[in-house]
C-alpha cells in the first residue's frame, strides 16, 4: 500500500454500529487518539453524540466523543476518504448494501479488515474474496480480525483473545501492536486469511447446533461430542477449500468455536436454543431481534459445499433444519448415530 506505508495503520474507521463494532471501538480507541465510526442514521450520531454511548448496544461503554469522526449511511464514500485503514463490522447480509456504493476509486489504496463472522450471502463468497473480485483489493490490502472475544466482555475489561490475519505479515504485526492489543486484548497473528474467515463462519453454525441441543436437554455429554466432531468437520472442509498449514486448536478456531457455542453471549447459540425448544425459524429471528450469522451461514455454506462435497452432516443438519423444514429431533438423532 504505497500511500500509507509511512505512517501505516493511518487513520483508523469502523464501519457498523452494533454490539462488535461498538467493542472494536473501545478497544481501537484504547490505542488510537481518533476514530472514524459510520453508524447507519443521522438520529443514532444525534442520540449517540448526546448520551456519549452506544444507545442501542453496549451502553455500559462511555466515549469521548471528541475522539470520534461520525458519518452516517449516505457518507461512505467520505467515510473511506477519511480512513487508511477500515475494519468491517456490519452484520454479514448488510456489508454489500455499503460495498457496492463505495466508489473503487476510494477504497484503491486502504487497508480492509474484515470483522464479519459471515459472507457475503448474495454471492456465496467471503468478504476478502469480495473484496479482491469487486473492489479490485490486492491480498496485501486485505486483512481479518476474529477470535474467542465476545463484545459484553470487551465492555467489562475482561481477558480476550483475538487473531489477525493479513496476507502480509508485516501489516499483521502492525495493526496487533497499534490496534488490537491492550491491557485486557491479547493480539497474535496469521498468514491464513481465508482459514480464519471460513472458521468464523462455520463455529456460528455449530453454535446454532449447541443451541439446539441445549434446547433439547441432550446433556453435556453429547455437547462435548457435538463440538469435537465439529472441529474435526471445520478442519476438514477449511484444509479441502484452502490447504495451508494450520493448527486448529489455537484460539481463533478452537477457541472461537468453544465459546460461540457455550456462552450464554452467544447469538447463535440463542437462536438454536430456541429452536431446539420448539420455535419456528421466523419466530426465533423475530422473539431475538438480532442477526444470528450462523443462519446466513448455513446456507453459504451447503451451496459452497456441493463444488467441494467434504462430508458435514453437522452443517447439513443445521441447514435442513432452517431451511428444508426438516424435524428437529428427527435431525439431532440421526446425527447422533454418525458420532464417535
Amino acid at each position: 500500500m504505497p500511500e500509507q506505508t509511512s505512517s501505516f495503520p493511518g487513520r483508523v474507521g469502523i464501519l457498523g454500529g452494533g454490539s462488535w463494532a461498538t467493542a472494536l471501538a473501545k478497544i481501537v480507541l484504547s490505542r488510537q487518539p481518533k476514530l472514524n465510526w459510520l453508524l447507519r442514521t443521522s438520529t443514532h450520531v444525534k442520540d449517540f453524540k448526546r448520551l456519549r454511548h452506544n444507545p442501542g448496544y453496549l451502553t455500559s461503554v462511555t466515549f469521548d466523543t471528541d475522539r470520534i469522526t461520525f458519518f452516517t449511511d449516505s457518507d461512505v464514500n467520505d467515510f473511506f476518504r477519511a480512513c487508511d485503514t477500515v475494519i468491517l463490522a456490519t452484520p454479514s447480509p448488510y456489508i454489500r448494501y455499503y460495498l457496492k456504493r463505495v466508489r473503487n476509486s476510494v477504497i484503491r489504496n486502504k487497508l480492509v479488515i474484515n470483522a464479519i463472522k459471515g459472507m457475503v450471502p448474495e454471492e456465496n463468497v467471503l468478504i476478502s474474496d469480495y473484496l479482491q473480485e469487486y473492489k479490485e483489493l490486492r491480498p496485501g490490502q486485505i486483512g481479518v480480525i476474529a477470535g474467542p472475544c465476545h463484545a459484553e466482555e470487551i465492555a467489562k475489561d475482561r481477558m480476550s483473545y483475538l487473531t489477525v490475519g493479513c496476507f502480509d505479515m508485516a501489516k499483521a504485526k502492525v495493526l496487533s501492536e497499534e490496534i488490537f492489543s491492550n491491557d485486557y486484548v491479547h493480539c497474535a497473528v496469521s498468514r491464513d486469511v481465508v482459514g480464519i474467515e471460513y472458521a468464523a463462519v462455520l463455529k456460528n453454525i455449530y453454535a446454532i447446533a449447541a443451541g439446539i441441543c441445549h434446547g433439547m436437554n441432550k446433556g453435556d455429554n453429547f455437547q462435548s461430542v457435538l463440538i469435537s466432531n465439529a472441529i474435526a468437520e471445520m478442519s476438514n472442509f477449511v484444509s479441502t477449500v484452502h490447504l495451508v498449514s494450520r493448527d486448529v486448536t489455537e484460539s481463533v478456531y478452537l477457541g472461537d468455536l468453544l465459546v460461540t457455542a457455550y456462552s450464554s453471549y452467544s447469538r447463535n447459540r440463542t437462536f438454536g436454543n430456541m429452536i431446539g425448544k420448539g420455535y419456528s425459524v421466523r419466530a426465533a429471528q423475530m422473539e431475538m431481534n438480532m442477526i444470528a450469522e450462523g443462519y446466513y451461514g448455513a446456507k453459504c455454506i451447503h451451496e459452497i459445499n456441493q463444488r467441494y462435497q467434504v462430508t458435514m452432516p453437522i452443517c447439513s443438519a443445521v441447514y435442513n433444519i432452517l431451511y428444508e423444514g426438516a424435524p428437529v429431533e428427527q435431525s439431532i438423532d440421526r446425527l447422533s448415530t454418525l458420532f464417535k
